[in-house]
């Protein structure tokens, strides 16, 4: 039995979302794509990740895929993107404490409890050396998962949850910034209760008193 996501594609049988002769809408194509790569990365992590086997899942052509991503990384970068998003998603019920938790909790689920971590990791190393996946980085992930926590937490500024003064965008670093670290250089384990005391740190403070 095999594990692949678009099991019978292999062998010729019919391809996920497959339409006979007709020509599938592009953004039918593109979700087919991207949930076929999101699903091989979630199961069997990077390695085996390649053009032609993502073309035979999907039904799409290698013409498209590479027109369409520039790189392998890209590629995996964008599936990875969309199959963790939903997990992902910053809650917004007023609380700013609670919200932090539960996305920092959320995060670390997804990083230690699914090969979402190892995938992530993978996905950084070769972005030192692929000048596409690293830009992609940037815009498909990186610089969207900030944005999104900036705008939560000038909320909450705006709400006097947070001093007016302080920079959001460092302290999405001191956050997120701290469980990258954690996943990178894995000195430490990436936990729950580690999420829970760096909100605590940096909500509460560290000074005596």
């Amino acid at each position: 039995m095999t594990n692949d996501p678009a099991a019978g594609a292999a062998d010729g049988g019919p391809r996920r979302g497959a339409r006979g002769r007709g020509r599938r809408p592009a953004e039918e194509v593109r979700a087919d794509v991207l949930r076929t790569v999101g699903g091989l990365l979630l199961e069997e992590g990077l390695a085996g990740l390649t053009f032609e086997r993502v073309a035979r899942l999907s039904g799409a052509s290698k013409t498209t895929l590479h027109k369409w991503w520039p790189s392998r990384g890209a590629l995996a970068l964008d599936g990875y993107f969309h199959a963790v998003q939903p997990a992902l998603d910053f809650p917004d019920t007023g609380d700013v404490r609670a919200d932090l938790l539960s996305q920092m909790r959320s995060f670390v689920r997804v990083m230690t409890r699914t090969p979402g971590g190892r995938v992530l990791t993978q996905l950084i190393g070769e972005a030192q050396t692929d000048t596409g996946l690293a830009a992609a980085y940037r815009r498909l992930y990186s610089s969207q998962r900030r944005a999104l926590a900036a705008e939560r937490l000038r909320r909450a500024q705006e709400e006097g949850q947070i001093r007016a003064d302080a920079d959001v965008r460092v302290l999405v670093d001191q956050l997120w910034g701290a469980v990258y670290h954690r996943l990178l250089i894995p000195d430490e384990p990436v936990t729950e209760e580690f999420a829970a005391a760096l909100v605590a740190n940096l909500l509460d403070g560290v000074g005596p008193g």
